[in-house]
């Protein structure tokens, strides 16, 4: 299979560049649109929950009770002032002509306090805008040109979720541009001190931005029959960049050893394939698999990562093994071409990868010598620093997640500080089939058993407001909370104890359910919107956690043939993920490091980043262990000794892993500078688990581990053994079986076989020059 592929790539690398470039101009040409296409809501909710279906219900009928644009009035006289009092009112009477907006209610239309702040200058307009997202955030943004900023006596401010999802999609795009300037160069310096190369160093950015461009015109194409977040691009970009350098850092290293022992551009390019290609398919394999595992929850966002995710890894892994191979051909020595490190090395007798050799080397010997040492202590700090995790709570992003000086995040926080919780914290409740007029006594009965709940100030329902204790304080039109006596909306106002987002109003929203009532109800709002996206999750963790660790194991097995490394591979994934988890807790949960990354802290992590931050991390985990573990077994193949394959695995990867590392890490930190919360933490917490498993794990745990395992790690039975063997003959693979040079002659089994040179055979002799190049 990757002969078949290697012979299509190097007798006509003319005609396959053609053919890439044709297909990067067609990608450009249709994913130029793609962030129109994509949407800025949260995507963290359950479609198919009570509280999403209550709330499009709720969005029909109660328009009043949904607003999605709010203009902040302020008035420095007061907003009883007469002037300030007729320019609000025009304001609002105004807005009602508006095409599409409904639901208009404001403070001098209704008198109401609650919508006048506690100092008496601000008071609210609120206004529902009608449409799809896309449709809506066009025209809130027109309205907030016209209806914003100074109008004579009073200020206006616009907020409401639309503005705001209309700033974080305009946010996300100017964070975009800024990290694609950041990183493209700061790569592009890492790549050229590592391969010793201009020429080499850019072959990474070539598949990187091929990757990119197609995931972008796959993207638009799903966005059409699909939702797609905005945020899924910023994946796209970080994926991108680091799998491309990961590939074809391993491509690239591969295909230079090989020139280095003489061979021809076109058999060191089937070499590559076979070998590093060979580790390229298994590692994207492997990340595809982690990264579907978002498929099966309902909340687009996590379905949108996946989306993007899968796709710019095997386009990653196309371009390295179809696109790549022919420009390697084309290029030859010339791979090698401008080396600026040449002027560092003067006045040094040792080139500098002998000097990385021999302190990998020390360092891998002195890892094995003392491996229970090391091991504990590995596992000790990883489950240290993974410890605040355990007191994790979950919530919703809102606008806090905007940094401060947005506009419609600076009129949400006065909404917060400035009005009661009723303008953002009351809970919803639907009742279908509403009792009539002659027959409220079971509605009654119903607001007065909320009303009595704890942590709930007051219940307002058709029939009056319920207070603490189930008392009808006082009473309301029926038509207000009610339509066509088929539906009543109750809204159930915490007291102000209980904040927008909180472990108290999720708690609450439990406690309504459980309220015993003959009335068909839903229960909807933000705190429920939370918990039932809490409850599509942990419903699903299970069965995708299932299916994504079968996937890891069936492919390490057919990796390097082993029953034992799948399931070791797997614990050291995991424990890489510890870090991760425990710092985005202590960081972003409890607001430590808060002021230095310029973030506000709200108690809580958003209910569906610890699912996607999983996923990617775990894939990016897999990605490093493959590279590490195809070397060890194309090293015990030919030594058929397990503490060599252990510690020349380690040494001939070390410095690939760190590197490709060390520019993935560059890339998510630069993803991480965003000014968006839920970016911010999810590229600092990605970066965090990937240098940790590229330091802790791959350098300290896996040595240490691996040497007291000794030789059971390479331990199939036979009938395993035999699959495995005709599965990399398929594949494209000779040495078919761990310690094949070695165990099949001790094996009655299995004839005795002398791996092909460059795959696994050592040369009689070697240079010290040819032998680095290898290495």
């Amino acid at each position: 299979m990757l002969d078949a592929l290697t012979r299509l790539t190097t007798r006509r690398p003319w005609w396959v560049l053609a053919a890439a470039l044709l297909a990067v101009i067609g990608a450009v040409v249709l994913g130029s649109g793609v962030a129109d296409r994509l949407r800025a809501g949260q995507g963290t909710e359950d479609p198919s929950s009570e509280s999403a279906r209550a709330a499009e219900i709720l969005e029909e009928h109660f328009p009043d009770s949904r607003p999605n644009l709010i203009l902040l009035v302020t008035a420095e006289d007061g907003v009883d002032d007469r002037e300030a009092a007729a320019r609000a009112l025009g304001l609002a009477e105004g807005l009602a002509y508006e095409d599409g907006v409904a639901g208009v209610t404001s403070y001098w239309q209704t008198g109401s306090d609650e919508l006048k702040s506690d100092d008496g200058t601000r008071a609210l307009i609120a206004a529902h805008v009608s449409g799809t997202e896309a449709e809506a955030g066009a025209a809130v943004a027109d309205l907030a040109e016209r209806y914003g900023g100074d109008h004579g006596p009073v200020t206006v401010g616009v907020g409401g979720q639309t503005a705001v999802l209309n700033d974080i999609e305009t946010t996300i795009a100017e964070d975009l541009v800024r990290s694609e300037v950041i990183a493209l160069p700061l790569t592009l310096l890492i790549l050229v001190w590592v391969f010793g190369s201009v020429v080499s160093a850019s072959l990474p950015l070539m598949v990187g931005v091929v990757s990119i461009i197609g995931t972008n015109a796959v993207l638009w194409a799903i966005a059409g029959f699909t939702d797609v977040s905005v945020f899924a691009q910023n994946l796209t970009i970080a994926l991108g960049l680091g799998l491309s350098i990961d590939y074809a850092l391993l491509m690239v290293r591969r295909f230079r050893a090989e020139l280095a022992t003489g061979a021809a551009p076109a058999q060191a390019t089937l070499t590559t394939v076979r070998t590093a290609g060979r580790t390229v398919v298994f590692s994207a394999l492997a990340i595809s698999a982690a990264l579907a595992g978002m498929l099966f929850f309902p909340l687009y966002f996590l379905r949108s990562f996946a989306y993007s995710g899968v796709t710019v890894v095997l386009l990653a892994a196309l371009t390295s093994l179809v696109v790549l191979p022919a420009v390697l051909t084309l290029l030859g020595p010339r791979v090698n071409a401008l080396d600026p490190r040449r002027l560092l090395r003067r006045g040094s007798a040792r080139p500098p990868e002998e000097a990385a050799d021999r302190r990998w080397g020390r360092l891998t010997r002195a890892v094995m010598g003392r491996a229970p040492v090391f091991a504990l202590t590995a596992l000790a700090l990883l489950v240290a620093v993974g410890l605040p995790f355990l007191r994790v709570e979950f919530g919703m992003a809102d606008d806090r997640q905007l940094p401060a000086g947005v506009e419609s995040r600076e009129v949400m926080d006065t909404i917060r500080t400035d009005f009661g919780s009723t303008a953002t914290g009351a809970v919803d409740v639907l009742v279908h089939q509403a009792p009539q007029d002659t027959d409220t006594g079971l509605l009654d009965d119903y607001a007065a058993a909320l009303s009595r709940l704890d942590h709930v100030q007051e219940v307002r329902s058709p029939l009056g407001v319920h207070t603490d204790g189930g008392h009808l304080r006082e009473r309301t039109p029926v038509d207000a909370l009610r339509e066509s006596e088929d539906l009543a909306y109750i809204q159930v106002i915490p007291d102000a104890e209980v904040e927008d987002i909180s472990l108290e109003s999720q708690n609450l929203v439990r406690d309504i359910r459980a309220v015993d009532t003959p009335l068909e109800v839903s229960v909807t709002g933000q705190a429920a919107a939370v918990v039932d996206a809490q409850a599509a999750i942990a419903e699903r963790v299970p069965a995708t956690l299932a299916v994504v660790v079968a996937a890891m194991l069936v492919l390490v097995y057919l990796l390097t043939g082993s029953v034992l490394l799948p399931l070791l591979s797997v614990l050291f994934n995991a424990l890489s993920l510890t870090a991760m988890f425990g710092a985005v807790v202590w960081v972003f949960q409890d607001g430590n490091l808060s002021g230095l990354l310029g973030f506000t802290p709200t108690g809580f992590i958003d209910t569906a980043l610890p699912v996607l931050m999983f996923c990617i991390a775990f894939g990016l985990s897999m990605d490093y262990g493959v590279f590490l573990l195809s070397r060890m077994r194309e090293e015990y193949d030919r030594t058929g000794d397990h503490r060599t394959a252990v510690e020349l695995g380690l040494r001939r990867t070390g410095g690939i892993i760190t590197a490709a590392a060390v520019a993935l890490a560059v890339v998510l930190i630069v993803i991480g500078a965003s000014r968006v919360t839920n970016t911010m933490m999810l590229g600092w917490g990605v970066a965090l688990a990937v240098i940790a498993d590229a330091t802790v794990v791959r350098c300290l745990l896996v040595p240490s581990v691996l040497r007291m395992t000794g030789a059971a790690t390479w331990w199939a039975p036979g009938p395993l053994r035999r699959f495995h063997r005709f599965f990399d003959a398929t594949l494209g693979e000779n040495a078919a079986e761990p310690g094949r040079a070695a165990a099949d002659r001790r094996d009655p089994e299995g004839p005795a076989q002398t791996p092909a040179p460059g795959h696994g055979a050592a040369p009689a002799r070697e240079t010290a020059e040819v032998a680095r190049a290898r290495d």
